[in-house]
């Protein structure tokens, strides 16, 4: 084709070039010189960690389940089905909340051990289809990494959480946790754990949807060439 043939038809040969290009997971960036080329699947891994690491500082921090209401946890399902075992403790609605918020301090521990669990994961993530990806749902990066990890941060955090239930301020949750026929604070730490797991979850996906609505955000420019050019 000669230059004029490909001046008529810019339009056509981009198309072709980017297609040529996203088959091979490399993408080149417009007007930027000093990167080459994308990596689509390392544009996953920043869209990642970016979601990751904002997600669980904000849970790790003092007050990150509680203080939010959309992240504050319910207390695990073990203290609601031991039907009049817990009345003593539990009747009234403030020792209730106050069980309901050390618990939810406890979670933040739970927060802290999975940061470096999810990060390691991020740095090694592969994908199939980068593309696909890229173009899926709002949260399409952060359900394509849990179903990787499976109940890897469920089984993490347990320790942890039983720590953290061991050495709880308030002594309402030794109380609470002592009514438990059959169960210990490592019973107690596996329900909070799995409920600490969909949290964690649902507040990396909403970082997701977040930078996806508005990849300009990050200041990184790799990412914002990869969220409005796939």
């Amino acid at each position: 084709m000669d230059s004029q043939q490909f001046d008529a038809a810019p339009g056509l040969a981009r198309r072709r070039f980017l297609a040529g290009a996203a088959a091979t997971g490399l993408l080149v960036l417009p007007g930027c010189a000093s990167i080459p080329g994308l990596s689509l699947v390392d544009a996953i891994r920043r869209l990642l960690s970016l979601s990751s690491e904002n997600a669980l500082a904000r849970l790790a921090s003092p007050g990150g389940f509680w203080d939010n209401k959309v992240a504050r946890l319910a207390l695990p399902d073990i203290f609601g089905s031991r039907g009049s075992i817990l009345e003593d403790i539990l009747g009234s609605s403030p020792v209730r909340n106050r069980l309901q918020k050390q618990l939810n301090h406890v979670a933040e521990g739970g927060a802290r051990q999975a940061a470096p669990i999810v990060a390691d994961a991020v740095s090694m993530v592969g994908v199939d289809d980068a593309v696909a990806l890229l173009r899926g749902s709002p949260t399409a990066a952060s359900t394509f990494l849990r179903n990787e990890l499976g109940g890897s941060l469920i089984e993490a955090m347990v320790p942890a959480l039983g720590d953290g239930l061991r050495v709880a301020s308030d002594p309402i949750v030794g109380q609470a946790i002592a009514k438990l026929t059959g169960v210990d604070a490592g019973g107690v730490a596996k329900d909070l754990a799995a409920d600490v797991d969909e949290v964690i979850w649902a507040e990396i996906g909403r970082e997701e949807a977040a930078i996806r609505a508005n990849p300009e955000s990050t200041n990184d420019p790799v990412l914002i060439a990869a969220l409005k050019t796939v």
